[in-house]
């Protein structure tokens, strides 16, 4: 069972309105009866339409059992809450989600860099960078091997074209695109 599935498991079922639904569609990569489905199995988990960020951890902590999630958890959940009022609405989650497993490579790309791009300046800088590459390696338990300050002092030095102390979402998408190095580099991050 994939990670999108088990943050949904749990007790009642809706159904999406028409004009969500055609909103949906078009804003995503699911049909009608994907949406339907998926609608289903979140107001079973949350029953009045709105994830909270403990409910959020708690179902993607299923996924990590031996390394300490919080600090990912609340960068994951920051992406996923577009509107920054702390809770992720069924449009917030589905979006991600179609994004993060259906998504284009430019897409995923983008939802990659407004994970690092903490503070939503259109920027990451190398403290940034390290806050996530740091959750990441703490996530991931002992199963991890390296120093992340190292691993982010070559990433940054790699990404950063123009020298400026910053990466932006172009630099970023472009390194991912066209270095084998970066590429391998940021992916064993979320699979080691």
């Amino acid at each position: 069972m994939d990670i999108a599935r088990v943050l949904l498991m749990g007790r009642r079922a809706s159904k999406l309105k028409r004009d969500d639904i055609r909103e949906l569609e078009a804003q995503t990569y699911f049909d009608s009866k994907q949406l339907q489905r998926w609608y289903q199995e979140f107001v079973k988990d949350c029953p009045n339409g709105e994830m909270t960020k403990d409910e959020f951890a708690k179902l993607y902590g299923q996924f990590f059992p031996t390394g300490d999630k919080t600090k990912f958890v609340d960068y994951i959940f920051n992406v996923f809450d577009e509107d920054k009022n702390g809770v992720i609405t069924f449009k917030e989650f589905i979006k991600a989600i179609s994004i993060t497993t259906k998504g284009s490579i430019d897409e995923k790309l983008n939802w990659a860099f407004d994970l690092y791009d903490i503070d939503n300046d259109g920027f990451v800088t190398r403290a940034e960078m390290l806050d996530i590459v740091t959750a990441i390696y703490v996530l991931h338990g002992k199963t991890m091997d390296g120093d992340p300050s190292r691993r982010v002092d070559q990433l940054f030095a790699k990404l950063d074209s123009d020298s400026d102390a910053r990466i932006s979402r172009e630099e970023f998408c472009e390194g991912f695109k066209t270095d084998p190095w970066i590429r391998k580099a940021l992916l064993s991050q979320y699979s080691e």
